[in-house]
């Protein structure tokens, strides 16, 4: 039996037929792997990278809004200049400069009802101390930074947006 073994095996499993065999084969998993990399793999990370770009930029927005209400915070004198409060948030987020819309809104509360009505415009403080009876019930002076930037992605796919526009608002308490 093993004597009708050994030509089977000889004529199956020749090193030359082997060798050409491979030879054949040798290109195909490059074409396969260039395929899959051209039509898969950079479109996922040009996309990606475009996605990191738009939330870096959603960030420096925010951070700008927090700037803005932080230099306002300081004082009653820096909460009222509008123009100082716009350069600090512009200052915060260069990738924008001028083109970050910055508005700084100054309103009061009552202390006893913080999340309750705010008081704005030039008969704000006045009103929210007519509104705050009681004993520790006072007014509390707040400024409110919203900025807001368009931003552009650098390369327009089809069925994506050309622009997204991102705002952010920050606000917090006036030192007294």
């Amino acid at each position: 039996m093993r004597k009708l073994l050994h030509p089977l095996i000889r004529v199956c499993f020749r090193p030359a037929k082997l060798g050409a065999f491979v030879r054949q084969d040798e290109g195909s998993s490059l074409v396969e792997v260039a395929m899959i990399v051209c039509f898969l793999c950079a479109p996922m990370m040009v996309g990606t990278a475009e996605m990191g770009i738009v939330v870096y930029d959603s960030i420096q927005v925010q951070n700008a809004a927090h700037t803005g209400a932080q230099y306002a915070m300081q004082s009653a004198t820096a909460a009222a200049d509008t123009q100082d409060i716009r350069l600090a948030a512009q200052g915060d987020a260069p990738v924008f400069g001028t083109e970050l819309t910055v508005t700084p809104t100054v309103y009061y509360v009552c202390a006893a009802a913080i999340n309750g009505t705010q008081y704005t415009g030039s008969n704000g403080l006045s009103n929210a101390t007519s509104a705050c009876i009681g004993g520790v019930n006072h007014p509390l002076q707040f400024v409110q930074v919203t900025a807001a930037a368009s931003i552009v992605p650098s390369l327009n796919a089809p069925g994506f947006a050309r622009s997204f526009n991102v705002s952010s608002t920050s606000a917090m308490e006036v030192q007294q």
